[in-house]
């Protein structure tokens, strides 16, 4: 499923226009976005947690060539699924 079918999924199912539903949808988008940014996570009960995880800088190599690479310490997103998540999958 990509984006465009999750918009057209929630019109459907919530009665929305196809307009409104795509606003809905990138807003629910933009506030994760803003929150994470901020270094807050967001839990979602019975889904799953959405958080940022400080990655330390570390050596890596260049398969094609052999050479020793620098790779920067950054900031990655992650997502934990709930257990509600987990038990509607399995």
């Amino acid at each position: 499923m990509n984006k465009n079918d999750l918009i057209s999924s929630v019109s459907a199912d919530s009665g929305l226009s196809k307009a409104d539903a795509t606003k809905a949808v990138d807003a629910v988008f933009d506030s994760i976005e803003k929150s994470l940014k901020s270094g807050n996570e967001v839990r979602l009960v019975g889904f799953g947690t959405f958080s940022v995880a400080d990655r330390k800088a570390s050596t890596g190599r260049n398969p094609r060539t052999g050479e020793s690479i620098q790779i920067p310490a950054s900031k990655q997103p992650k997502f934990k699924a709930g257990k509600g998540l987990k038990e509607a999958v399995n």
